[in-house]
């Protein structure tokens, strides 16, 4: 007891105070580029991290179709196609939400959706299949090379009605259902083109997200009908690419609080519970805060919950502001938009440096900041400065050598410390020192709005 009530106290003062005043903006330039940094295919003039070069152009040849393009999601050379459509949702909602709060940086975010709904569209365009990976992880993880340099199994893998996969396939929908809401009035026939294609498919999420940009009845109506059969109100304190749960909540409570779509409270009340699970000090929660005050759930890469739940903490409470709300959470414990503000933003002010390591865990911000990412591209040298192939396992020693990365993937926020706040800087620590583009697009939204809101 004694140590729960320190951990609060702690969480407290963390809450209530921030240890530097961080440069927003400069963090969501960076946050962005990060995603040039991870492009598959052919790289445009404008490219801005110059040391990356085109590779796997011929990815989808083994089924005779076009998948280049698109991103690596993590430190390996593979394209999954899971975390890549929820990368693009988020990113679609982060500009949908706090797009009038990103200032120049806007158009970058953009090109970062665009770079993914591309993608996606080709991997859609056969009828009655979707394309969900390129390259054999098997191969790929046997291997440390450049992505340049690739010459491991490009197998392509497909879902359709004899190989099933709605899981991935509702996500696919759901990514081409958000980014036509962000180019509807930007680029009105490529919105057309994506919205036609994601209502292929009808999942819960999808369905939401389907709503949002549709407004026809008809996916209403499957929200509603669907709402315990898909399990709305089942784990609810998760929410990540395999979990949609805790968004569908938010997303949906966004039509109840402003729209006034008063028939789907009942997701309302599940986010109000989601909510109070996060509050330290709330006797519903469930989440765990680390000594330094970072939310912390066990398994690898902590920071991919770390920046999805604050982005829909901020989400929530800027909905909440709208409707002029609050949400009681049990003791003398209320959540209020000013309280969910201040854990998300004591949530990035950790990741950019307010914490016990006092270093930065975004790649380029701040005086220190991980120099041994787990990230094949950014660890081996440049085309430029070794231009001799370098094949699967002569990239061993690039691996395990104890020095700095030579190419900086500017903006990677790495997996995070761990339980006790600490990050020993290794690449071999894939768990801690790995980067993914899931990390990053709910952060876009986070920097923007208190880029503009300090």
């Amino acid at each position: 007891m004694a140590l729960r009530l320190l951990l609060l106290c702690f969480l407290a003062i963390s809450l209530a105070t921030s240890e530097a005043s961080h440069d927003y903006g400069d963090a969501l330039k960076k946050c962005i580029t990060f995603f040039e940094g991870q492009r598959s295919g052919k790289l445009p003039s404008n490219q801005r991290l110059t040391w990356r070069r085109d590779s796997a152009l011929k990815d989808g040849s083994a089924a005779h179709v076009d998948l280049t393009g698109g991103y690596y999601d993590a430190g390996d050379n593979v394209k999954f196609g899971f975390p890549m459509a929820f990368t693009a949702t988020l990113l679609s909602w982060s500009v949908i939400d706090f797009g009038k709060s990103m200032g120049s940086e806007l158009e970058h975010a953009l090109s970062a959706v665009r770079w993914a709904t591309d993608y996606l569209l080709k991997a859609s365009a056969t009828p009655g299949v979707l394309y969900v990976q390129v390259g054999d992880a098997f191969s790929d993880h046997n291997c440390w090379e450049r992505p340049e340099d690739m010459d491991t199994l490009r197998t392509v893998y497909k879902v359709d009605k004899d190989h099933p996969g709605s899981d991935v396939a509702g996500e696919t929908a759901a990514a081409l259902a958000a980014a036509s809401i962000v180019f509807r009035e930007r680029d009105p026939a490529y919105a057309r083109l994506l919205l036609d294609r994601a209502m292929s498919d009808e999942l819960l999420w999808a369905a939401a997200w389907l709503h949002k940009a549709s407004k026809q009845r008809a996916y209403r109506e499957y929200i509603k009908t669907n709402e315990k059969v898909l399990g709305a109100d089942d784990t609810i304190n998760e929410f990540g690419w395999d979990n949609k749960h805790a968004g569908i909540n938010v997303l949906i409570s966004k039509e109840v609080m402003i729209g006034k779509a008063y028939y789907l409270e009942s997701f309302k009340l599940n986010a109000d519970t989601f909510i109070c699970s996060l509050l330290p000090g709330s006797s519903h929660r469930q989440i765990d805060y680390s000594p330094g005050g970072l939310i912390f759930k066990t398994g690898g890469s902590n920071m991919q919950h770390v920046t999805a739940l604050s982005f829909l903490l901020l989400a929530y409470s800027n909905y909440m502001s709208h409707s002029n709300q609050h949400v009681p959470c049990g003791g003398d414990v209320t959540a209020t938009p000013a309280r969910l503000k201040q854990i998300a933003k004591r949530q990035v002010d950790y990741i950019l440096g307010d914490n016990p390591m006092r270093m930065s865990y975004m790649v380029g911000y701040g005086e220190r900041f991980p120099r041994r990412i787990h990230h094949r591209a950014s660890s081996l040298p440049s085309l430029t400065s070794h231009p001799a192939r370098i094949g699967c396992k002569a990239g061993t020693r690039y691996y395990l050598a104890p020095g700095p990365n030579p190419n900086l993937l500017v903006g990677a926020v790495v997996g995070g410390p761990n339980r006790t706040d600490s990050f020993p800087d290794s690449r071999q620590i894939f768990q801690l020192s790995e980067p993914t583009t899931y990390i990053n697009a709910p952060l876009v939204g986070l920097l923007a709005y208190f880029w503009a809101h300090p």
